[in-house]
Parts: structure tokens; sequence; C-alpha cells
């Protein structure tokens, strides 16, 4: 483990190619991971026999034990470790054939960065210690939830989290599991818009051996992963009906059946669900189940959009600031008053989550250790903020400059552009044509 970083979540990387290890290290270690790398199959499970990490994430391809054997020799000793392969994309069958034998998750090289962080924190199983930070809660609507959530949290109540996309439900879910009687207990989360149909059930309840092709050994569902914890169900409203009508029969019974199971498992874990759906709607409309979702919509705790609760912004902007000052090292970095007042009056429709993404491109973007307006890049007008500098230049003229005079540094490389301005690629591209149409650069893309 490096820079000995032991009060992190720890994931165990086996990977042969030594640069790209101590890449995917990099981008881990930068996101808050303590990581563990190893260079071949038996020396994780050398690793593993000193402590088990949060999550192992592994190459498929790799002298003696490959990825697909370790996976088997993990499953067996240690069954409720996510395990997540990095494969190539003519191995994408071979992939789907170890979700069948008990993976978590797999990755088609080559991938972003995005998504590699996007899947760990998907499949991480959380130590009670990585989860210490407090809520912002400034706002009286923010402590109003807060209040709610610390109530609900000494009960054994389901609760049911809504709000749109990036107001935090999750957050708030490692919240009320800190502050139960189940702290102790194992955290997992489950996305089950992330996982295929067809492997959404074996997922969740678990199979036995033989139970379909390619289940050469008995593999625990997420609710047996959670036993003496908490289950977040996360974007609940994407379960097929065929499923909600077996999760409904789990909670009211309060046991599973495996896939090719005979005999039923007890549970004992508390579900949580989360959902930026109108769930009523869904019943409304035939998509949900009625049952269910009473069954689900024990404790309702709606969480506010960041727009209705705007006293929350400056403490998260400040918080934000200092978490990305230590990891892009720019420490001591602040925002100006306009900057401010610019995030305060924005409309923020990806809630926290694009507060997040904003702050972390303004100090990529930012050449001293002050964060002005144009820094920001927030799309449209915003209230109460001129839309021209102290130049003159219009935003729209800084934003062209910044992402050509980027282009120009990266060499013309349009993935490192996109990394390095924390924009999707798709959106660079879409930005890059424009300038080329109105002849702010040349068909190579270079100023």
């Amino acid at each position: 483990m490096r820079r000995g970083a032991t009060n992190k979540p720890c994931v165990l990387v086996v990977e042969d190619d030594a640069a790209l290890g101590e890449a995917l290290t990099d981008i881990l270690e930068i996101n808050g991971y303590a990581v563990s790398l190893a260079d071949s199959a038996e020396a994780a499970l050398e690793r593993l026999r000193r402590g088990v990490p949060g999550l192992l994430l592994s190459d498929v391809q790799m002298p003696g034990q490959d990825g697909h054997a370790l996976l088997r020799t993990v499953k067996q000793a240690y069954p409720l470790l996510p395990v997540v392969l990095m494969t190539a994309y003519g191995q994408i069958e071979k992939a789907v054939q170890a979700m069948r034998e008990g993976a978590a998750d797999y990755l088609p090289k080559p991938f972003e960065p995005e998504r590699l962080l996007a899947t760990v924190a998907r499949h991480y199983v959380q130590p009670q210690s990585a989860q210490d930070a407090t809520i912002v809660a400034e706002d009286p609507a923010s402590r109003v939830v807060l209040e709610l959530a610390q109530r609900v949290a000494a009960s054994e109540a389901t609760v049911l989290l809504t709000g749109e996309s990036g107001v935090g439900k999750e957050v708030y879910a490692h919240f009320i599991h800190r502050c139960s009687a189940r702290s102790a207990g194992p955290f997992v989360a489950v996305n089950c818009a992330a996982i295929p149909d067809n492997l959404l059930e074996a997922t969740l309840f678990g199979h036995e051996k033989g139970a379909f092709t390619g289940a050469t050994s008995a593999q625990p569902g997420k609710f047996e992963q959670a036993a003496g914890g908490v289950i977040l169900l996360d974007e609940l409203a994407e379960l097929p009906l065929s499923l909600q009508a077996k999760l409904l029969r789990a909670l009211q019974e309060r046991e599973v059946d495996r896939v090719g199971g005979r005999t039923p498992v007890s549970l004992d874990v508390r579900v949580l669900a989360a959902t930026n759906r109108n769930l009523a709607e869904l019943v409304a409309q035939g998509r949900f189940r009625e049952d269910l979702y009473y069954r689900l919509n024990v404790f309702p705790l709606e969480i506010p959009p960041l727009r209705m609760r705007k006293a929350d912004i400056p403490p998260l902007t400040q918080r934000f600031v200092e978490q990305y000052g230590h990891s892009l090292g720019r420490p001591g970095m602040r925002l100006s008053p306009n900057a401010l007042a610019a995030l305060t009056g924005y409309e923020w429709p990806g809630n926290i989550r694009e507060l997040s993404n904003v702050l972390q491109r303004a100090m990529i973007l930012a050449p001293g250790p002050v964060i002005e307006v144009e820094h920001l890049m927030l799309p449209g007008p915003v209230a109460g903020v001129r839309a021209v500098t102290a130049a003159g230049s219009t935003i729209k003229d800084l934003e062209r400059d910044t992402i050509l005079g980027t282009l120009n540094r990266c060499g013309g490389s349009r993935r490192k552009t996109a990394e390095a301005l924390g924009m999707s690629e798709r959106t660079l591209r879409y930005k890059l044509q424009r300038y080329r149409e109105n002849g702010d650069m040349d068909g190579d893309g270079l100023l």
C-alpha cells in the first residue's frame, strides 16, 4: 500500500503492465483511494492473506494464472469481495461469463478515468472509516432533511430516498447507515440500472452451482453480502416488473431464493432505496408495482435540489476547493466574490455533482490562486453576474481561447484535452466543430 493511507478505502489492483498499473494507481489515489498493487495473480493472493480490501481490480491477460482463474480462486476463498475485471473488447463474451461466475463488473479496454472511478465507486464495499465526512446542511431546508435522517437512522425502517440526480441520495444513505445500530456491518450499494437484466436476479439474490451455463460455483448475491448491515438499491425505478415481484417477496419474507436454489436463504439486512423518478406516477402508469411501492415507502425522505438550498453552496464550495486543492496540487485557492455570486445565482440542474465538476475544472483553468467567473465556464447567463470580463471579452471568447490553448498544449490530442478540461470528448468535438465552422481554427484542430 502506497503513501501509508491506511484510513482510506483500499483497492487491490492486479496488473502485470508496470506503466498501466502505475497509471491506475495514480488515478485511484488522486480520487481518495489507497491502492495495493500486485503484478500477478499469485502476488494478489499473497496480499489477500494479509488483509481483504474493499475491491479487487484485475487484468485478465496475465502470465501464469490469468484474471478468470484468479476470479474463481478469490470467490471461493473470499465470496463477499467484489471483483472487477479489465478486459479487451474482443473478450466481452468471456467477461459476461465471468460475471456469471461472480465478477461484480468488467471494464472493456481502453476506458476513460471517469468510467474506472464510477465502476470502483459502484462496487466498492465501503468500510465504516471511509464514510466519516459530515453532511453539509447550512440551509434550513437541508437541516430539516438531516434531522429526519437522524431520527429514522435509529430505527430499522425501510427508507425511500428521492430527489433529482446529483442531490446526494447515496451520501444520505451512508449517513443513515453510519448513525444506525448496523454501522459496524457492511454497506452494499447496487445500481439497478447498471446491471444487465439477464444478470440482475443473480446479482441481487445469488445463484447456485450449475444454475446456468458457466455457473461453476455457488455465489451469494448482494443481499447476502449485506448481511448484518445495509443494502442500498439505487436507481430502483429501473427494475423490470418481473424482478419487482421477487424483490417484494424478499422484503416480505426476509429471505431470498438463489437462482437454481431449492432452499431459501434467510436475510438480516436493512433496505434503503433511492430513485430520481416519481414512483407514484410510475405506479399509475402500470410500470411499477403498487404493493412494492408501499413496502418501500415506509419512510420517504426527499432531498431538495441544490437550487432550493442555496445556503449550502458556499460551504460545499469551500469543501470541494480544499479537497481538489490537495489532489490537484493547488492548495490555498479561493473564489472571488463575483465567482461565488455566480455559483449562488446558477440554477444547478446537475446539483452537487455538477458543482463538484465545475469547481474541479475551474481550479485547473485558473492561472493564479483566485478563481474568477470566467474560469467557472457556467453555461448561459447567470443571475446577478455580468457576462463580460474586465478586458471586454465575453465568456464564450474565454472558453474558446481556453479550449484551443489547451488543445495546443496537449499536441492536438482531443482525449488529453477533454481530460484536462473535465469535459466529455463528445462535448469537445461539438465545440471544436463550431470553432472550425466559424474560422477560429484550422482543419487540424490547432490554432
